[in-house]
């Protein structure tokens, strides 16, 4: 531990003393008090006494601000119920959709949640699958930008239109922003979008560059301006855990609001900061109860088949 410590902490800007012992000695106290406080927070929490665990959390985070630990619990406090793959794998089973556009792959986790009668395309530009996909699923190895560029994402559909679309990419408003305009135009009056990551938990967290290890990004601002400039839209975000998971719905392919405003818009909401919203998070973010009988609701009728 103290190993690998000193190593980060003697690592200085041009002309900035090295890190005193004091200051290391300091530092790991401070990491040792935040982790055995998380421990706490873990043991009440499993044991419903919440404000006991929260309270525990916000001693660790307070000692140390990258206690992941920490900011996991917090968030499954303020999000309970079932994380957002447990929804996405009932939004699947209940919509079954001809056809699946999904943008961040990772480690193919939510792309295989597909079933065997969809097509499902996953766009990551580093995929780090931890496994092969089945012959429904295929992965295209660029950027987000790149693919819609560059492919007819209809040709790629045989002629259908994207049923069900997931934006998990890039934890940048302006990437999620331009995800959503090039996957509505794809998309029927019957499609369903999801954004992941648009329900931060606090502001470090809700930053656009990353600060700590567990991170949402500024994905937040993408709601904000959908319901602004497309009041069109129906717009949730179900409280799934870690940071939340929006349904929108009402699409309109033929839209091009958001496309011709596209510079203007980014610049006018990056404008805006967390603490815009910290007070009224769950009005201004459109916070949905993660209860599947009533997400349900929000997803129309399951397709049917011929």
């Amino acid at each position: 531990m103290f190993g690998s410590l000193l190593k980060t902490l003697s690592r200085r800007s041009a002309g900035a003393p090295p890190a005193s012992i004091d200051t290391i000695r300091s530092a790991a106290h401070a990491r040792e008090f935040a982790e055995l406080q998380a421990s706490a927070a873990r043991a009440s929490f499993d044991q419903g006494r919440v404000e006991e665990a929260k309270q525990h959390c916000l001693a660790a985070l307070a000692a140390h601000p990258n206690a992941w630990q920490a900011h996991a619990i917090l968030a499954a406090i303020d999000l309970p119920g079932e994380d957002y793959l447990a929804l996405l794998r009932r939004i699947h089973a209940h919509l079954a959709p001809r056809t699946y556009v999904e943008v961040g792959v990772s480690t193919g986790d939510s792309i295989r949640l597909v079933g065997e009668a969809t097509r499902a395309i996953g766009v990551d530009p580093e995929p780090n699958l931890a496994g092969p996909l089945a012959p429904n699923q295929r992965v295209f190895r660029q950027t987000s930008d790149a693919f819609f560029a560059e492919h007819d994402l209809r040709a790629l559909l045989d002629g259908l239109p994207v049923d069900l679309g997931f934006i998990d990419g890039m934890h940048q408003f302006e990437f999620a922003l331009r995800d959503f305009v090039n996957l509505e135009r794809f998309c029927s009056r019957e499609s369903t979008i999801l954004i992941h990551d648009c329900y931060p938990l606090d502001a470090p967290t809700a930053t656009r560059e990353r600060a700590t290890v567990f991170w949402s990004g500024d994905i937040w601002r993408l709601v904000l301006a959908l319901k602004k400039h497309r009041p069109d839209l129906a717009i949730h975000t179900v409280g799934a855990q870690p940071t939340g998971l929006a349904v929108v719905r009402n699409l309109d392919p033929a839209s091009r609001i958001l496309a011709a405003g596209l510079e203007r818009i980014c610049e006018e909401f990056l404008a805006i900061e967390f603490e815009a919203i910290a007070d009224a998070k769950a009005e201004k973010l459109n916070l949905f109860p993660n209860d599947w009988e009533r997400v349900k609701t929000l997803l129309g009728e399951p397709r049917r088949a011929a």
